[in-house]
């Protein structure tokens, strides 16, 4: 499971416990991790689910031991220009979170941008709280709002990924689990006074850069109404063989559940287009 890190504008640690505690140094935490491996050693017939629990430990005290893991998630380090570059608000945070996680070479890290799905029904007055579940009310949330704030966090994060020599070797995706309806119409069982978009399926757009993805290209087309698409279709499931691909993972590869049974990792195929063939 992936690790969450939460909001990144409140100043408090982003994940408590990273750091020791101030009577607790390197020879004293040592001592109690020997004492506990005492009292609790995993034997060699140890079940699987026991070992994989040490081996997470082990990971934790690494984490402890490394200052590099608190370092990436010190947001104070950065200059004032390029938080403010970023954005002080909660998705320009977390997009600058991100692009030192990559730094610090984090394989997979995703920014969430939907902090509650309809918060503006419930605080009207904190942005903060909008979520992209845009049934009514789609263009003052949009454009009072959420989009602003998307424009100035993604383009500060390609460009700061691209100058620092990053882009070159990471994937950027950015992208929804659906699209929104052609037909812009109030939804009388949501909150708003003004109409919106429901949820679609059919066809969507989402944006890909680096890691050699061709630059300023479009790849597909839809009808007039942004309804369906008229050329050749893409999946949900190519889109993961296309991130598959980027991270060096065959598309093809398969996994095991506990009953050694496999699975495959994706269903699709990376996206040629994208690469320009």
């Amino acid at each position: 499971d992936s690790l969450i890190i939460g909001d990144m504008t409140t100043g408090q640690p982003a994940i408590p416990g990273l750091e020791r505690l101030e009577e607790m140094d390197s020879r004293r935490q040592e001592i109690r991790r020997q004492l506990l491996n005492q009292l609790e050693p995993v034997k060699p017939q140890a079940a699987q689910p026991t070992i994989d629990m040490q081996t997470l430990y082990q990971q934790a005290y690494e984490m402890l031991d490394r200052p590099a893991a608190r370092q990436a998630l010190d947001l104070e380090s950065e200059s004032a220009s390029l938080r403010d570059r970023y954005g002080r608000h909660r998705p320009g945070q977390a997009c600058l979170l991100a692009r030192r996680l990559i730094e610090a070479e984090v394989p997979l890290v995703t920014v969430m941008w939907n902090h509650s799905n309809r918060g503006q029904d419930r605080y009207p007055d904190d942005a903060e709280q909008f979520g992209w579940d845009t049934h009514n009310d789609i263009f003052d949330v949009l454009g009072g709002s959420l989009l602003p704030r998307f424009d100035q966090s993604f383009s500060a994060l390609l460009e700061d990924l691209d100058q620092r020599g990053l882009l070159e070797t990471t994937l950027v995706v950015c992208m929804g689990e659906f699209g929104r309806a052609p037909l812009v119409a109030l939804e009388s069982k949501f909150k708003g006074a003004s109409p919106g978009r429901k949820h679609w399926a059919a066809a969507y757009s989402i944006v890909m850069a680096g890691a050699g993805v061709q630059g300023g290209a479009t790849v597909g087309a839809t009808d007039r109404q942004a309804a369906y698409p008229i050329s050749t279709k893409y999946a949900p499931w190519d889109v993961t063989a296309t991130i598959f691909h980027a991270l060096g993972i065959d598309p093809a590869s398969h996994f095991y559940d506990t009953l050694n049974r496999p699975y495959p990792i994706s269903a699709g195929q990376p996206i040629a287009a994208l690469y320009g063939c």
